[in-house]
């Protein structure tokens, strides 16, 4: 059976569903997605490929994912219409999945491509309301509101030191035979004066990948620092440590949204995947991000 790689741009609202991947009994955003595929395929799609796992409650704007389905299924999708092959699946799509899932994109992979290997980094941002004038309740799905007024200053100072590649397991929950080792390329907090986000507090954190709860724990100690319970330098202590403090909360899902997974050029995907593929074992791969 010959086989078409496609490459999906979706976002999802992540409330109602128990994390990405696929678990027996419960609403994932996977199984959804692979439901609506066979349905408009008319045919079992067996795997779907992610850039980044969320865990429960974690929203998406920009993820992205890839799946290998039948050429002939592929080339009649269009059926009668005037419609490329591409546009005719995000329509059909459109008709067939849950209001919470949308798949913006489809498009055929360049060779070589790997929604999570292929990848260069993932974008994530943490959204607070610590004021409670500005609390919206059109957004209390998408936005931890907080009762104390916090020192972004502080929160942004903190974070800083955290930059560069280090051993997270501070902040990161173990996996057997996994490696917590992971190079972080910003973690800034800031409260926009103008935008969607206006007057709230704002993470946005960038790595290579991220392990299981990574940016959930980093948010959490951020916010104790920006209450004043900790001091600026006690994230970093925490890193130097390389081991859970039972003192540092890990935040809620609801605030962390995926907004953005870059990619090198068409040209340059399938050398990427081979070198994070020859970087990490196995074992060494990202767990759900949350």
């Amino acid at each position: 059976m010959s086989l078409v790689r496609l490459r999906l741009d979706l976002a999802y609202d992540g409330t109602d569903f128990a994390g990405w991947a696929r678990q027996p009994g419960l609403r994932t955003v996977e199984a959804a997605l692979l439901e609506g595929l066979a349905r408009v395929l008319r045919q079992p799609t067996v795997q779907i490929t992610v850039a980044g796992r969320t865990d429960a409650g974690v929203h998406a704007q920009g993820q992205v994912a890839h799946v290998d389905v039948d050429a002939e299924a592929w080339a009649s999708t269009p059926g009668r219409s005037s419609r490329t092959a591409e546009e005719s699946l995000v329509i059909r799509l459109t008709g067939v999945l849950p209001p919470d899932v949308v798949v913006h994109r489809v498009s055929v992979a360049p060779p070589g491509f790997d929604a999570r290997f292929s990848a260069l980094r993932r974008l994530y941002a943490y959204r607070v309301c610590d004021d409670a004038a500005l609390r919206d309740p059109l957004r209390r799905a998408s936005v931890l509101w907080h009762r104390r007024p916090l020192d972004v200053d502080a929160m942004d100072a903190a974070c800083r030191m955290l930059l560069g590649r280090h051993d997270f397991a501070a902040f990161c929950k173990p996996r057997e035979g996994a490696t917590t080792i992971r190079t972080l390329e910003a973690l800034s907090w800031t409260r926009p004066s103008q935008g969607a986000d206006e007057g709230l507090v704002v993470a946005r954190v960038q790595a290579d990948a991220f392990c299981h709860s990574m940016v959930r724990a980093l948010v959490g100690a951020a916010l104790a620092v920006g209450e004043g319970r900790r001091p600026v330098t006690w994230p970093a202590e925490l890193l130097a440590g390389r081991r859970r403090d039972p003192g540092s909360a890990v935040a809620a899902a609801h605030g962390l949204t995926l907004e953005e997974v870059t990619y090198p050029p068409d040209a340059e995907v399938g050398l990427r995947a081979e070198q994070t593929r020859a970087i990490r074992s196995a074992a060494d791969l990202d767990g759900p991000c949350g």
